[in-house]
């Protein structure tokens, strides 16, 4: 797997570059250990998540990345190797300029800050590498630490939208937050 089409990112304290094989069990390890927190809102997030399945989530965003309808970074310690979390812009409405933008941690590292430097790296990166106009932050409705990220980030609430994500099996409301230039 090539990594070559996605820079690495500098971010205070991590580090965001693209997935390699390698990262695979720490992936896992990662989102096992943050069953109780990222678990409730993302549905692959779960007991028997395995290597194989982070594996093809890496191939999946490597090839997204080269057809540019999608850039995803696991996030690292400044060394590149601890892996704390994945963050990333996707759904990308290139016509509109207008992206989601996405984020998670590792539930041992939550709450240092870590999502909110990766929002500011990732816009940062989505308005001026890629032309963006418009970057989204959907938060399921309930998720008051993601919300607080985007609050933290300097998103504008800009409203509910119902049956906006589809959770565990069923619509969920969520909050849409907003950035632009």
């Amino acid at each position: 797997m090539q990594a070559h089409h996605l820079q690495r990112i500098h971010v205070p304290g991590c580090l965001l570059r693209p997935f390699e094989e390698r990262d695979a069990a720490d992936f896992v390890q990662a989102a096992r250990e943050s069953l109780e927190t990222a678990g409730a809102w993302l549905p692959w997030c779960h007991a028997g998540y395995n290597e194989d399945e982070a594996r093809t989530w890496f191939r999946n965003c490597h090839v997204n990345a080269r057809a540019r309808n999608t850039f995803e970074f696991g996030v690292f310690a400044t060394n590149g190797e601890h892996f704390l979390g994945s963050a990333g812009l996707n759904y990308i409405d290139w016509p509109n300029r207008c992206a989601n933008l996405g984020y998670w941690v590792r539930q041992s590292r939550q709450r240092q800050g870590i999502a909110t430097a990766c929002v500011a790296a990732l816009s940062e990166f989505g308005f001026r590498n890629l032309g963006l106009h418009r970057i989204e932050i959907v938060v399921a409705v309930g998720n008051e630490p993601s919300a607080a990220v985007a609050r933290k980030s300097g998103a504008l609430f800009e409203g509910i939208a119902r049956n906006r994500l589809f959770l565990h099996g069923a619509p969920v409301a969520a909050r849409v937050y907003s950035l632009v230039p």
